[in-house]
């Protein structure tokens, strides 16, 4: 019997694959639990057509993270706090902070956790900094810390 899987089930496949079972594991597991659903012509329509609409989705966020990709390169971020003498500043700047500059300065909304930080900043001067905006799309900001 061919179904459409509507979770994923182990050992048979993914959500949204159209997979070939045993008819009694189909009537008697997967479509009394909700796990799948009957593979007839107008399901598969059905299916074809929510793979296309997400598809499109995703292009619109990649081509949206690319845009935006752009525009972070093109900018800098400047972030001032207080340093001793030899330009080692009190405390650390860390992927919060600059989250909370980037939108301060240049209106861009960039969650905390996309910005890339081996480790916090602790000296003044230009840092470049990696945010990963979408799966395949980084991006290079410009940090300058000031004293």
């Amino acid at each position: 019997m061919l179904v459409i899987l509507n979770k994923d089930v182990k050992g048979t496949g993914k959500a949204g694959d159209v997979v070939k079972v045993n008819d009694g594991f189909a009537r008697n597991m997967l479509i009394p639990k909700g796990l799948a659903t009957e593979a007839t012509a107008g399901n598969v329509r059905q299916l074809e057509k929510k793979k296309a609409i997400e598809a499109e989705k995703k292009a619109e966020e990649k081509a949206a993270a690319v845009q935006l990709a752009e525009k972070i390169k093109t900018i800098a971020v400047v972030i001032k706090t207080k340093a001793g003498d030899n330009g080692k500043i009190f405390g650390s700047i860390t992927s919060k902070d600059i989250a909370e500059e980037l939108k301060k300065q240049h209106s861009i909304d960039v969650d905390k956790k996309k910005i890339q930080l081996s480790s916090p900043i602790k000296n003044t001067g230009e840092i470049s900094v990696e945010i990963k905006l979408y799966s395949e799309v980084t991006a290079t900001l410009k940090v300058v810390v000031e004293a």
